[in-house]
């Protein structure tokens, strides 16, 4: 996928507060059709996860949560709510870290992460409520869907990038990254390809979704600006389809696992 010489962003205002059961796709498009903007190809609509998870139902009330023993012992030694905790533990494979106030686990779908993901910011409860959204089921067949809906609608060759805000090792802060992707590579190999001087690059790998999902986080927000969804214009159509998947080191390859 040929690097743009020039990158348009732009939000797209009237996405609806989401509820379970949504025909997310179908309220971006109609959102982007109201709002006037126009996709061409090879455009890339970059939906953070919330929503995603908000429609497919990914919310858990934790006064229905009955911690196991093992969320109780990790509870007390990280000084969070145990029936946090439990929901923490039934989306994980294991605990990478622990230390008061910091629970980092490894996600079911391979992320390494904070909390599995659970996250009660920007979820609306009703009073007496304390519900959490975990992350969505399988996010690169979520943003396959969503891809299909908005190609079908607007006639044109487009990427999908779910994002969410992910805090990395021995950096402060969070950047967005893509937790699904289809539409575009992924993972982009440059290998091989001559560089400036004529000599085969031999390891570069730039994770491209990650870095179109952290474009789109600096118009999308961490607080309340409310928006969801961004189109990153500019990009020529892809010609290979890697999913995010691709982006989550194996385990073989971790060297400090």
């Amino acid at each position: 996928m040929k690097s743009p010489e020039r990158l348009t962003l732009g939000v797209v205002p009237g996405i609806p507060l989401i509820q379970p059961g949504d025909d997310l796709g179908g309220m971006i498009a109609e959102a982007l059709d109201q709002s006037g903007m126009t996709l061409a190809d090879g455009d890339i609509v970059v939906v953070t996860q919330k929503i995603v998870s908000k429609a497919q139902g990914r919310s858990v009330e934790l006064a229905g949560v009955v911690p196991s023993p093992r969320a109780l012992k990790v509870a007390a030694a990280v000084d969070k709510d145990a029936r946090l905790v439990e929901v923490i533990l039934s989306e994980s494979v294991r605990i990478v870290r622990q230390h008061p106030g910091v629970l980092i686990v490894e996600h079911r779908n391979g992320f390494i992460m904070a909390n599995a993901g659970a996250d009660r910011s920007n979820v609306s409860d009703a009073p007496g409520r304390d519900v959490v959204l975990l992350l969505p089921n399988d996010p690169d067949a979520a943003a396959q869907d969503l891809r299909v809906q908005f190609e079908t609608h607007f006639g044109k060759s487009l990427g999908v990038v779910i994002s969410d805000s992910f805090g990395r090792p021995w950096r402060q802060g969070t950047v967005g990254v893509a937790l699904g992707a289809a539409g575009l590579p992924a993972l982009n190999d440059l290998r091989g390809r001559p560089d400036l001087f004529g000599h085969p690059l031999e390891v570069s790998v730039t994770a491209l979704a990650d870095e179109v999902a952290s474009a789109a986080s600096l118009l999308m927000g961490q607080a309340n600006e409310g928006y969801p969804v961004v189109v990153v214009s500019g990009f020529a159509p892809a010609d290979r389809d890697v999913p995010a998947r691709a982006l989550v080191r194996p385990a073989a390859q971790d060297l400090f696992r």
